[in-house]
């Protein structure tokens, strides 16, 4: 599955939006896919962080996962942000995004718990059995209470073949440079900063999984293609 997963550039980690009454406003999830399109954004992750994932129930997510699946339609690769403080969840979320279509998952270590290393690295490994997608760990101490050290990400990287990446946005560019350094062969780095995007692609890593791309979504997938073309001057000039 490795070899076949070459997701680069600028992949949006979109925003939910909701109509007053506090429903999923699915006509404005399809004009912001829309725009996406229109805009080449390079891969959409729906149900992230930004999407307010956490906050919904299984069914909302099957939902939203397959809604968007359904409208992009192969054009671009759609991520489910999956990721729980249960195993069981974990794995639940998983199942259905894969059910409903989604090409790929984006699984955040548990948060609140702080488990060890040991835990964490059990809980990847009982969800990646689960399913048959591509997964991009996703490294958020700032947000789940615990850093996934270099060493455990190699180590997940090396060992499950449907693990395929890590967003990273643990602002530690020495931990990144370890993890670029000595990943394996097709094993994607993705910023989880958009601030760092343009540092941690001149590093080497693939691009980013942006919050900003919700509100310019072309400006930053040209600097963000800019800088993997080694085009670092105008990268720059777009960067600020």
């Amino acid at each position: 599955m490795k070899s076949h997963f070459n997701l680069q550039g600028s992949i949006v980690a979109l925003v939910t939006p909701f109509t007053s009454s506090g429903k999923i406003d699915y006509l404005s999830l399809e004009n912001l896919l829309h725009l996406h399109r229109v805009n080449n954004s390079d891969g959409i992750v729906i149900c992230g962080t930004t999407g307010e994932g956490p906050a919904f129930s299984l069914n909302e997510f099957s939902r939203l996962v397959g809604f968007v699946a359904e409208k992009i339609a192969g054009r671009i690769p759609v991520i489910a942000g999956s990721g729980a403080n249960v195993t069981s969840r974990a794995v639940a979320l998983s199942t259905a995004a894969m059910q409903a279509g989604a090409d790929g998952l984006l699984i955040s270590n548990p948060y609140y718990n702080k488990p060890t290393d040991k835990g964490i690295e059990l809980y990847f490994r009982e969800i990646a059995d689960s399913v048959d997608l591509p997964i991009i760990m996703y490294n958020v101490p700032g947000r789940t209470g615990s850093n996934m050290t270099s060493e455990l990400i190699l180590k997940l990287a090396r060992e499950i073949n449907n693990i395929v990446g890590v967003k990273e946005a643990s602002g530690d560019l020495q931990q990144v440079m370890e993890v670029i350094a000595h990943r394996p062969s097709n094993f994607k780095v993705y910023s989880g900063d958009d601030a760092l995007a343009l540092p941690i692609i001149s590093l080497g890593g693939d691009g980013c999984i942006s919050v900003v791309a919700n509100q310019i979504p072309k400006p930053f997938r040209n600097m963000i293609h800019a800088a993997l073309k080694g085009n670092i001057e105008e990268a720059r000039d777009l960067h600020y």
